[in-house]
């Protein structure tokens, strides 16, 4: 995937340092885009190893609507940890337990996970429900009956509840085309991208809801469109950020969906199967909350 490289590449040669609420500074660049062709291959990252259950999981977790991290944690996928952790730790309940007794306490306890696992209405909550409207399902439903419609559109930004969010929505907005020869495009709106830790797994996972999308209503993924607002690295990524940027690009792996659901809930980490992966060692790198 040359075109994630020269993503990291520009921001680099074209970025300015920036403060931002997380006091970690960013090297920050204003409006990009990249498009992959998801036709021929899944873009999963070969210039490092991808965490692809935990990618899967999290796209899941979207789609069915929950905004828990139960779910996420009982499946060991712990990329949201730390947002609710910061939240109890400002608690009555909070004893000076650490993230990881947090996270055994949301695992084992139901009650207490029920009490401060959630992060507020974010993606599944506005995906399936916005204000009483289940964009997810009616975007579904218009790509079978109207699919030239200019209408496929699912926005996680609702600004009546940005402020109840334990985080708000980097990845706004995305909008579905369907083109004459039946195939089924996907383009994000992102308005805040972590370009080392966050995009690699957007592009992984909108483009596994479009081949989801594509084998409900019938048609063939063809392209992933990524556009972008505030695009940065962090700087304390920017090690990381050099060693991959010196890795040479694998063959990239193909995915497979075994089985189609009717309802897009129903479907499990079962139902795919990643072929021909062979990523390069993983590069691990601090979140900044």
């Amino acid at each position: 995937m040359k075109e994630y490289l020269q993503l990291l590449q520009h921001i680099l040669d074209k970025g300015e340092k920036h403060h931002n609420r997380t006091g970690v500074d960013t090297i920050s660049t204003f409006g990009y885009q990249n498009r992959y062709d998801i036709s021929k291959y899944f873009p999963l990252l070969t210039t490092k190893k991808m965490a692809y259950k935990t990618m899967v999981h999290e796209l899941l977790w979207f789609i069915k609507g929950d905004t828990n991290i139960k779910y996420l944690v009982d499946n060991n996928c712990h990329i949201w940890d730390e947002w609710p952790y910061e939240i109890f730790k400002k608690s009555n309940d909070f004893h000076n337990e650490t993230l990881k007794e947090f996270i055994d306490k949301i695992k084992n306890d139901n009650e207490f996970a029920k009490k401060h696992g959630n992060l507020g209405p974010v993606y599944g909550k506005q995906w399936r429900n916005f204000n009483g409207v289940d964009q997810l399902q009616k975007v579904i439903d218009q790509i079978k009956t109207n699919p030239t419609s200019r209408r496929l559109i699912v926005c996680a930004w609702n600004p009546a509840d940005v402020d109840k969010m334990a985080l708000p929505p980097c990845h706004a907005l995305f909008q579905f085309y369907v083109d004459d020869n039946k195939g089924l495009s996907c383009q994000l709106y992102q308005r805040s991208a972590d370009a080392f830790l966050g995009i690699p797994f957007n592009i992984a996972s909108y483009s596994l809801l479009t081949y989801i999308i594509a084998a409900m209503t019938g048609l063939k993924p063809k392209e992933f469109v990524h556009s972008f607002g505030d695009l940065h690295i962090y700087v304390n990524h920017l090690d990381q950020v050099h060693e991959q940027l010196n890795r040479t690009p694998g063959t990239l792996p193909t995915l497979k969906i075994k089985n189609v659901h009717q309802k897009i809930a129903d479907f499990t980490i079962d139902d795919f199967e990643l072929e021909d992966y062979s990523p390069q060692p993983s590069i691990k790198a601090p979140v900044a909350v």
